[in-house]
């Protein structure tokens, strides 16, 4: 009777929550929609996201066989963007290979995609790909007219090195776009203190950045067990990211599954990430959580999890501490 009392207790207060997400002592972190497509970010649009944290662009051309022009490009993003018309959108280069086969875009018969030819990889060996991209992202941003109260941040998948983020950055600076790379690989949060004064921001894929740290497939039901965002090793991954993101004025968000779970949302929260961004209707729900908490207690939680042995007693000791 308890536990259904506190599950009622608890919907109540995520059906009444609207935003900002802010703890009870006020310390703020943006809560952003994953979107894959305009009739998403039109649902995102009526939710309490402030906007869009991950617009994966490789989705809209999934069916594609041939290389979209930069118009028919434009006009596909311009149905994102104008959705959310005063908010930041966080636009994602195309993440083509592995799980996401894109027929102009991917590399035929690798021996192990994930590891492969894929995300910004791909451009290495066709950069006029991905400089039509970009032309046509900012081609989407001049004609809706957006500026810097509705910015339009780009960002590029699978970054490794600092050389590569340099590349990228300058690719984006001749269009006038705002750059930032995805830390997924573990070599990226390792080197963040070299990739990151080459951008503006980074935002953490969980997902990713948990299958290359654990070394442990993610599709695989056999490595649920490994693949859990709460595994330590990838929350000290982010914890070092976080550090170098302070310490050189750099934006850092997440924007994979870990940012929809709202106990371990307080946590990243408590590492210093900024923003957090999930499928939409998981916004209201990390967005209570936070509201019931002050933000030395999503430190605590923090210090916790990093400092337990493995995901199952990292949540339960988060848990422990949020839900005493």
């Amino acid at each position: 009777v308890a536990a259904v009392a506190e599950s009622k207790l608890l919907a109540e207060r995520i059906a009444q929550w609207r935003g900002p997400a802010e703890t009870k002592d006020g310390h703020r972190v943006q809560l952003l929609a994953n979107v894959q497509d305009g009739n998403a970010a039109r649902i995102a649009s009526d939710t309490q996201a402030e906007g869009i944290g991950l617009f994966r662009t490789e989705m809209c051309f999934l069916s594609a066989l041939e290389e979209p022009s930069v118009d028919e490009q434009a006009e596909v993003y311009k149905k994102v963007l104008e959705r959310f018309p005063n908010s930041k959108v966080v636009v994602r280069s195309l993440d083509a290979g592995s799980d996401k086969p894109v027929a102009f875009a991917t590399m035929a018969d690798e021996m192990n995609p994930a590891l492969g030819v894929r995300g910004l990889r791909v451009a290495r060996a066709n950069e006029p790909l991905l400089t039509r991209q970009l032309d046509a992202i900012a081609k989407a941003v001049k004609e809706l007219g957006r500026d810097e109260n509705a910015p339009t941040w780009v960002m590029a998948p699978m970054v490794a090195t600092a050389r590569e983020a340099k590349w990228f950055a300058g690719l984006c600076a001749e269009r006038g776009l705002v750059a930032g790379a995805m830390i997924e690989v573990p070599a990226a949060a390792l080197m963040a203190d070299k990739i990151m004064p080459h951008l503006d921001f980074v935002s953490i894929g969980t997902n990713d950045l948990t299958q290359y740290t654990m070394a442990a497939d993610r599709m695989s039901p056999q490595l649920a067990y490994l693949t859990d965002p709460w595994q330590p090793a990838v929350l000290r991954l982010i914890q070092h990211t976080c550090e170098e993101g302070k310490r050189t004025n750099t934006a850092v968000g997440v924007c994979g599954e870990a940012a929809a779970d709202p106990l371990l949302a307080c946590v990243l929260a408590g590492l210093g990430v900024n923003s957090l961004s999930s499928a939409s209707t998981a916004i209201a729900g990390v967005g209570a959580q936070l509201s019931a908490l002050d933000f030395d207690t999503c430190v605590k939680a923090a210090e916790a999890a990093i400092n337990a042995e493995g995901a199952t007693e990292a949540r339960q000791k988060v848990r422990d501490i949020l839900q005493p």
